[in-house]
Formats: structure tokens, C-alpha cells, sequence
């Protein structure tokens, strides 16, 4: 990518000695993290275009609508536990080797927490595509599937905590190593991400466990589905920030170098990375609004600590905006906003920064209509909730999973990774199919228009007009897929290219010499917090429904021919 920016210099290739080159040996190991996570998220991407497509007005409706909801299941899964895990992984691997300058301690560890993450994809993924676990990635109880669809997401999430030990293992023999010296902050974000994933994956990992896998085993035949949701939502939000941190450790690692300028705080950085890790937990209750086992009270405490979240994301906007403006200043930006027309706009990592920021600015938007527990009665259960999802998800996070791909992939595959217009063509693809796809759903979303239905029926006269903005989302779809497969193909082009020598890789500088407190480096008393509020947060309605007489309803099993 060197062509796309020469004032920031090569991007292609080795560096000249690859025998000292950290990452070297684990080079593989991230290459199959990535690879398997772009080809399942491309499987999804297809699965969802096919689900909005059998419920437009182009066809008929389907002959079966469970085979819809064995793709949402599919879909869901494969998005919100198989895809960004192994991206995370990954990265985190890579990270280990470029920002602490030591190979991998743990890499037959880290082999085995990757296959486990692929066995377990492959154990789900069977009974959904059987049909006898389409219980979507929520897993809906009372419904209940068969158990290798649970078991498979067990062993996803098992193979995901050793990736979590080995972080941690990693930062230990590297303080060892250098007493007394500050966590580069690349790894200090990584590891925070890592313990946010293990806290909140126990929610949902309790449930499968002790509620839902016994049912579906046959020993029981009754399931508290209330209690199992309160454990769902200590998952169900916060996995969202796990999600984010890859992209927001490329806001503040990678942007800034890639497009020639400097990071505005190492502290501030810092501090969003903390507070993410705090604030993210105690708030998933919001998704149960409408839910009656839990208390107002208590949904009131998790709609405010919700509204928390937004200070380390200001914090992020403020401190990447600053440091995207030292970069147009450096390349002689004059006035008040003078330095935007000369910002490297050909760089696909300025694209992906300016795309994600946006859909970040709308998605964000949203999130505060569904944080209100008035305004939440209005859209709870609509189409909005799904353009607010991918909103953040698809569009804001996803982006940036291409943008760390893109920089990372020639220091991975030793190539020169070439067509600078085929991925700034496929960054506008995604961004435009995602507006297209999501700005739809969120005014039928007011309209009441459900989510998750199989099927309308547009002769009504109530649902036609909605007609046309089904077709619309399906044409932003279409536009996702091409961008998908555009994508798949320049980092397999990428494979082909010409070796290049260029410098070793490098994150971002800060702009200013500062002093980082003891605080913000380490994680003592940040995790201290993240599981006192989450005490505090859960403790109380879990307990009351653990404690009430007659909360268990019978379980629905799913299964069965079509």
C-alpha cells in the first residue's frame, strides 16, 4: 500500500532482517485466525442478504419459514461469537509480537484455543443447519435446541479464555523482562479488551451451563427462562465492547501513523480503554425493559450507567479527531479547518476512520433512544433495534477489522499488497451498502414494523407501503456482498504480490512526552471496579429470581423434519 501514501512510506513486505522480526514465528498462527474469520463472516454476509430477500415483495413467501430462522441462527452466530473472536485473537497475537518486541510465549497454547474456537464453530453450526437449533444467537429460552449447538458455543468461548490466559501470561514474562516500564499502550489495550471478553462471557457461559444445557441433555424439562435472560444480558451488551476494542485499538494505534501524524494523549487513550472496561458491564439490563422479572429500580441503575458509556467514546471522538488534525497540520493544514483538505483522503485507513466515525455518530444516535426506558416502548422489538445493531456493529467496528487487515496483511504474508483502488472501492461499497441497508429499517423501526418475521404480507394495505423499503435494505445488502467479496479477494491477491523489504512495523507516537500514571498501567483496580459494579448491577436480581418459588416454565424443544 505504499502507492496509496508516500509521504508515510512503505507499507509492503518484511522487514530487512526477518530473523529478528517478532512476529515471525507467529505469522501462521495469525494468518488462520484472520482467514477463518473473514471466510465465516463472508458465509454470514451471505445468509443475511438471502434472509432479506425471502422476506421482500421480489418472491413469494417461503414454503418453510424455519429454514429462515435456521439462517438467523446461523447468521447471528457465526457475527456475534465466531467472527470477531477470532479477529480479536488474532490481532491480539500480533500485537504481543509488535508491541512488546518478543515472540509468542504459549504457541502451542494459542494452536490449541484456535482449533478449539473452529471445533466448536463446527459442532453449533451442524444442528442449525439440521434444523434442530434454530434458537437464534440468543438462545430464546424456554425454546431449546439440540445441546452440540450449546456445547459448540462452550468450546468457542473456552478456546477464546485461553487466548485471554496467554495474553495475560505474555504481559508477565514482558514486565519481568522490563521492570518498572510502562505497558506499550497497543498491549495495554489488547489485554483490557481480553478481561472485558472473560467477565462478560461468563453470563452467558452460566446459562448454557447450569440452565439451558441441562434441559437440552434431557434432565430436566423446565427452565427459569426469566433468570436466563438476567444472565444473557451480562453478555448480552457488554460483548459489544469486545467487539469494539480491536477497532478502537486501531483508532489509536494505527491511524495516526498510517496517515503521517502523531496521537494526541497516550493517557487519554488510556483512560477510554479503562473506562470501557468498567462501564461496559453493568448495563445489559437495559436490554430487558420490557421484561416484568426485572424491577424498575434496577432498570433505572442500568439505564444510567448506559449513559456512562458515552464518556469513554467522547473521549475516543475528541482525541482521534485531535490527532487526525496534527496530521493534516504536519502536511500543511492552515486555519480553522483548512488541515481536512489535506488530510491523505487516498489512504484506506483515513477512509475507514472517517466511514467508521460516522456510522459510529448514527448508531450512537440511536443507542440513546433505545438506553430510555420511555422511549424504548416505542421501537423494543422493531426493525430500528436491527439498524442500530449493524449500525455499530457492521458498520462502525467492521470497517475497521478491514482497515487492521489491509495494514497488517504485508507484514503477514511477506507481499506486497497492491490495487489501491479495488480497497478504496471496497471500503466505499461497505459504507454506502450500509447506510442503504440500515437507514430503512430505522423508519419502519418507527412505523412498528417487527423484527425477525419470516414473511409480511405486503397485500395488506396496512404493510405495503413498508414494500419498498424491504427492496431498498436488499439493495444495500447486495452492495455489502460485492464489498465482501471484494475484500476476500484483495487480501488473497495479497498472497500473490511482490516481496518487498520495508521498515520494522510500528504504531503510533504520542504527540507529547507525558508521565502515564501507575493507574493506567495495570488493571488492578479498574477490574476491581468492572466486578464491584457488576455485583452491585446483577447481584440483586439475580439473587430475587433465584430465590422465588415456581419461576420455571416447560421447555420448548426445537426440532424435528421441516
Amino acid at each position: 500500500m505504499s502507492d496509496l501514501d508516500p509521504a508515510v512510506g512503505p507499507r509492503t513486505g518484511l522487514p530487512a532482517d526477518a530473523r529478528t522480526d517478532p512476529l515471525l514465528s507467529s505469522r501462521r498462527l495469525v494468518l488462520w485466525h484472520f482467514w477463518v474469520a473473514f471466510i465465516a463472516f463472508f458465509v454470514a454476509l451471505l445468509l443475511g442478504e438471502w434472509q432479506m430477500y425471502v422476506r421482500s415483495p421480489l418472491r413469494d413467501w417461503i414454503g418453510n419459514p424455519e429454514l429462515y430462522y435456521r439462517s438467523v441462527t446461523a447468521h447471528g452466530t457465526a457475527m456475534g461469537y465466531v467472527f470477531p473472536t477470532l479477529v480479536a485473537m488474532g490481532f491480539g497475537h500480533a500485537i504481543v509480537a509488535l508491541s512488546l518486541k518478543q515472540p509468542l510465549v504459549g504457541r502451542r497454547w494459542a494452536w490449541a484455543g484456535f482449533a478449539l474456537v473452529v471445533l466448536g464453530t463446527v459442532t453449533a453450526m451442524v444442528p442449525v443447519s439440521m434444523g434442530l437449533a434454530s434458537v437464534l444467537y440468543t438462545f430464546y429460552p424456554p425454546l431449546v435446541g439440540n445441546p452440540f449447538y450449546y456445547i459448540g458455543v462452550v468450546l468457542v468461548v473456552a478456546g477464546s479464555w485461553i487466548w485471554v490466559a496467554l495474553m495475560a501470561v505474555n504481559l508477565r514474562v514482558w514486565r519481568k523482562a522490563h521492570p518498572g516500564a510502562v505497558v506499550p499502550l497497543p498491549m495495554f489495550a489488547n489485554l483490557a479488551g481480553a478481561y472485558l471478553w472473560a467477565w462478560t462471557s461468563l453470563g452467558a457461559a452460566i446459562e448454557i451451563l447450569f440452565q439451558i444445557l441441562p434441559v437440552a441433555l434431557g434432565w430436566r424439562h423446565t427452565i427459569d427462562a426469566g433468570l436466563a435472560r438476567v444472565f444473557f444480558s451480562w453478555t448480552l451488551h457488554a460483548i459489544v465492547y469486545f467487539w469494539l476494542m480491536p477497532a478502537y485499538i486501531a483508532f489509536y494505534t494505527l491511524v495516526p501513523r498510517a496517515i503521517g501524524g502523531r496521537l494526541y494523549s497516550d493517557t487519554m487513550a488510556r483512560l477510554s480503554f479503562v473506562l470501557f472496561l468498567v462501564f461496559s458491564m453493568p448495563i445489559g439490563v437495559h436490554h430487558l425493559f420490557q421484561d416484568p422479572q426485572v424491577g424498575s429500580g434496577v432498570k433505572f441503575l442500568h439505564a444510567v450507567f448506559t449513559g456512562m458509556v458515552a464518556v469513554p467514546t467522547l473521549l475516543t471522538i475528541f482525541t482521534i479527531t485531535a490527532s487526525v488534525e496534527i496530521a493534516g497540520r504536519l502536511r500543511g493544514g492552515t486555519g480553522l479547518v483548512g488541515w481536512v483538505k489535506r488530510l491523505p483522503w487516498h489512504n484506506p485507513m483515513m477512509l475507514a476512520l472517517a466511514f467508521s466515525f460516522v456510522l459510529l455518530g448514527f448508531g450512537g444516535a440511536g443507542g440513546l433512544i433505545n438506553m430510555s426506558y420511555q422511549l424504548d416502548f416505542a421501537i423494543h422489538n422493531t426493525q430500528w433495534i436491527t439498524g442500530h445493531f449493524h449500525l455499530i456493529f457492521g458498520g462502525a467496528i467492521v470497517i475497521m477489522y478491514f482497515a487492521v487487515a489491509y495494514d497488517l496483511w504485508p507484514h503477514l504474508t511477506g507481499r506486497e499488497l497492491e490495487n489501491g483502488r479495488a480497497i478504496r472501492w471496497q471500503l466505499w461499497l461497505w459504507f454506502v451498502g450500509m447506510i442503504v441497508l440500515t437507514f430503512p429499517w430505522h423508519v419502519v423501526g418507527i412505523l412498528g414494523m417487527p423484527r425477525r418475521m419470516a414473511y409480511f404480507d405486503y397485500a395488506d394495505p396496512a404493510i405495503a407501503p413498508q414494500a419498498i423499503t424491504v427492496i431498498i435494505t436488499f439493495l444495500g445488502g447486495l452492495l455489502l456482498v460485492v464489498s465482501g467479496l471484494l475484500f476476500l479477494l484483495v487480501l488473497a491477491r495479497g498472497h500473490r504480490g511482490a516481496t518487498v523489504t520495508l521498515p520494522e512495523f510500528t504504531f503510533s507516537r504520542s504527540a507529547h512526552a507525558e508521565h502515564t500514571p501507575a493507574a493506567l498501567n495495570g488493571y488492578g483496580i479498574w477490574l476491581a471496579l468492572m466486578i464491584g459494579l457488576s455485583v452491585v448491577n446483577y447481584g440483586y436480581p439475580i439473587s430475587q429470581l433465584m430465590l422465588l418459588p415456581q419461576t420455571s416454565v416447560p421447555a420448548v424443544p426445537i426440532g424435528g423434519p421441516p
